[in-house]
């Protein structure tokens, strides 16, 4: 439920990228459209679907440590993580309403369904567009174990994700030449950049026992969960109408840098399978605990999406090229030495009771980039497979999201983002999705 729309220069960035009309001053136009910013004394601003809520003083008691330890750091206090400066930390915004998840399903897709021109096909998987010389035309897709098609009467739209479309691309016939052939994939227009350009947050958690009652406390009994579960039922509020990743930000590792290099969180809650795939919200460590992490706002490595088969029921191959950079490599470092400079304040000390089962405050650098290997994880933010660029700069879709080389198809997802945002991909998809909209139905 986070909701960051990133840094201004993120957007900046995509219209030097040689998209224009996707600068910041053009996003932030479409965020206000979809938006429904509510402040912590309940007021509002605009009037869009999707609620995005300052919960700051729902949030759990111990927060005050860690914004005293980024005070004692100098590190600034964002005075609107959503704003034209959401440089800082503070708060993390989510997309609650009411105390329930706002999610996009919530926010535009329910209200949608009572429309006569939308017919929904769920439990269903596209196979493939269906293309007359190189225009799409409909998709062919499978459910039940039932075959069918959807033809189109204007354009073909896909927003399958930054794993999902450029794998559809691939096995519709538009893609990396060689690979399509090797497959047997007919190919319609040959482009070696669908299912490049990927890019994902690799962040790291670092778990100490406080020295003070955490969400732990609450949530690892089942009085505490009664009660919880009474206040939500009472009044949608308390822990179970809000996140764990509460507070947090974009930040700078070193003071003369240009812009953040690292998102900041803070978790008022610890579990002590630490490489654990699921974490359970009421499995928490039977002892109060919470976790400090990090990822690097905007890493430079890339990688690829490729189908392994021209069907659909193979998943296709995922190479991420985490780290291959020598930039990502320093950011590990960087933001691993802020964590632990963070944990060696004074306000940070007098929450700790004991220090982390790998301290980044007394680490060498090998050792930190070994353990980062070890136990790093995705934060689930893949973009850039279908990039919005220039072909010639390894585009896939021009700036009003239409692919190279044939008719009738667009791209409208996180896989035409031209370069990863600083934080968490949630908005910015939305923001794609609005902004799509809104050329596709102007044109």
């Amino acid at each position: 439920m986070v909701y960051s729309h990133g840094m201004p220069s993120d957007y900046e960035d995509w219209r030097e990228a040689g998209n224009p009309g996707w600068g910041w001053a053009e996003v932030a136009q479409s965020y206000s459209r979809f938006e429904r910013r509510v402040l912590e004394d309940g007021s509002s601003s605009g009037d869009g679907p999707l609620w995005v809520c300052n919960r700051d003083a729902d949030y759990h008691p111990v927060k005050r440590h860690f914004l005293e330890a980024a005070s004692e750091l100098g590190l600034r206090r964002a005075t609107d993580v959503n704003g034209a400066d959401p440089e800082g930390v503070g708060g993390y915004n989510v997309t609650t309403r009411r105390g329930w998840r706002c999610s996009a399903s919530v926010a535009f897709l329910r209200p949608a369904l009572r429309r006569a021109n939308l017919v929904v096909r769920s439990e269903a998987v596209v196979k493939r567009v269906i293309f007359q010389d190189r225009r799409a035309v409909g998709v062919e897709y499978e459910r039940n174990s039932s075959a069918g098609q959807a033809a189109a009467r204007a354009e073909v739209i896909l927003a399958a994700g930054a794993i999902g479309s450029p794998a559809l691309l691939q096995r519709s016939g538009v893609g990396p030449g060689t690979l399509l052939s090797s497959l047997g994939v007919d190919v319609v227009y040959a482009n070696d950049a669908v299912g490049g350009g990927l890019q994902d947050h690799l962040g790291v958690n670092y778990y100490y026992r406080a020295a003070k009652p955490t969400l732990n406390n609450v949530l690892g009994n089942w009085p505490g969960r009664i009660s919880v579960a009474l206040r939500f039922l009472m009044s949608r509020s308390g822990p179970l109408s809000i996140g764990v990743n509460q507070f947090g930000g974009m930040v700078r590792s070193t003071p003369e840098l240009p812009r953040p290099d690292m998102q900041l969180y803070f978790n008022p809650i610890s579990y002590s399978a630490e490489l654990v795939e699921r974490r359970e919200l009421f499995k928490p460590d039977p002892y109060p605990g919470f976790i400090l992490g990090f990822n690097s706002t905007r890493p430079s490595s890339t990688g690829r999406v490729d189908i392994a088969s021209s069907s659909a029921s193979v998943a296709p191959v995922i190479r991420p090229n985490y780290l291959s950079s020598e930039k990502d490599v320093a950011d590990v470092i960087a933001g691993a030495r802020l964590i632990g400079r963070l944990q060696e304040t004074s306000a940070m000390r007098s929450l700790i009771a004991v220090a982390p089962p790998f301290d980044p405050s007394q680490a060498t650098e090998d050792d930190i980039l070994g353990d980062f290997r070890r136990r790093a994880a995705s934060v689930y933010h893949p973009c850039g497979t279908c990039r919005m660029a220039p072909e010639t700069d390894t585009g896939v879709v021009d700036p009003s999201l239409k692919v190279y080389g044939v008719d009738a198809l667009r791209v409208v997802d996180a896989s035409v983002f031209p370069n990863i945002t600083s934080a968490n991909t949630n908005a910015p998809s939305l923001m794609v999705a609005e902004k799509g909209a809104d050329i596709i139905s102007s044109a």
